[in-house]
C-alpha cells in the first residue's frame, strides 16, 4: 500500500521547483494532490504532469482572500485536506542598508503572513491526524550575505510551528518545518547569478557544504514525505534540516 493512499495535499507554491517535485512525489503515493502557483500557464501545466485528481489553483498567497478561497474549492473536490504544505515563498538578497521597504514587505507577506493566513484558514477543513508542513530555511538559523530580512521571514515560519504543535495537540494535528539548503533548482537563476558566474557560484556553495553538493529537489520531496506520512507520527514541532549540514559550518 502506497504511504499516502486515501490523503489530500494542498503544496501552495507547487508549481515549480520544490513544490512541484514534492507534489509529484505525493501523488505517486496515492494523494490527491492540489496545487497553487500565481502563474495560470505553470499551474496548469504543472497540475497535468501531476496527474489524475489533481487540481491546480491560481492565486496570490499573500492574499488571505486567496486562501478562502483555495479552502473552499478543496472542500468541494476533496471534502477534507490530510496534508497542508506551506512551501510558497520568495527571496530578495541584499545588504540590510540596501533593503528598500517594498522588497521587505514583500518577503514578509510572502513568507510569513502567506503562510499564517494559510494555515489558519486551511484549520476549518483538516482532518483530525493531519500533518502540516512549513518550508522554512537554512537561513533562520545560518548568516548569510545578504539574507536579513529574508532569514527574518523564515525565522518567523519557525515560532509558528512551535506554536501550531501545541495548539493543534488535541486535533492530533502534527505540524514541523522542512528547511532546504542550497537546491538544483531555478531558484538560482532568480538570484541573479550570471550564466558566466554559475560555475564559481556553484564551486563555492559546494565548498561550503559538509556533503559537498547542492541537494536534488527529489531528496527535499522524500523528507516532505516523511513528515506527511505516518512514517514521522510521533514527530511534532521540529525543524528538519535537508542542508547536507551546511548548517553545522
Amino acid at each position: 500500500m502506497s504511504l499516502l493512499t486515501g490523503k489530500t495535499a494542498l503544496i501552495t507554491g507547487g508549481s515549480s521547483g520544490i513544490g512541484f517535485v514534492t507534489a509529484k512525489r505525493f501523488a505517486a503515493e496515492g494523494a490527491q494532490v492540489a496545487i497553487t502557483g500565481r502563474r495560470g500557464d505553470l499551474v496548469e501545466k504543472a497540475t497535468a504532469e501531476i496527474g489524475w485528481g489533481s487540481l491546480g489553483l491560481v492565486g496570490d498567497v499573500a492574499d488571505p482572500a486567496h486562501h478562502d478561497r483555495v479552502a473552499e474549492e478543496i472542500a468541494v473536490h476533496f471534502g477534507a485536506l490530510d496534508i497542508y504544505m506551506a512551501n510558497a515563498g520568495i527571496i530578495t538578497i541584499r545588504h540590510s542598508a540596501e533593503v528598500a521597504e517594498a522588497e521587505y514587505d514583500a518577503q514578509f507577506a510572502v513568507n510569513a503572513r502567506g503562510t499564517f493566513f494559510g494555515v489558519q484558514k486551511m484549520l476549518p477543513i483538516m482532518r483530525q491526524g493531519g500533518a502540516i508542513i512549513l518550508t522554512g530555511s537554512l537561513a533562520s538559523e545560518k548568516v548569510l550575505d545578504g539574507h536579513a530580512v529574508y532569514a527574518g521571514s523564515k525565522a518567523a515560519i519557525g515560532a509558528f510551528a512551535r506554536t501550531w504543535a501545541i495548539e493543534l495537540k488535541a486535533r492530533g494535528i502534527r505540524v514541523n518545518v522542512l528547511s532546504p539548503g542550497p537546491t538544483d533548482t531555478d531558484i538560482v537563476n532568480k538570484l541573479g547569478v550570471s550564466p558566466d558566474q554559475l560555475e564559481a557560484f556553484e564551486a563555492g556553495m559546494a565548498a561550503a557544504i559538509p556533503l559537498g553538493r547542492f541537494g536534488q529537489p527529489e531528496e527535499v520531496a522524500e523528507a516532505a514525505l516523511f513528515l506527511a506520512s505516518d512514517a514521522s507520527s510521533f514527530i511534532t514541532g521540529v525543524n528538519l534540516r535537508v542542508d547536507g549540514g551546511m548548517a553545522l559550518l
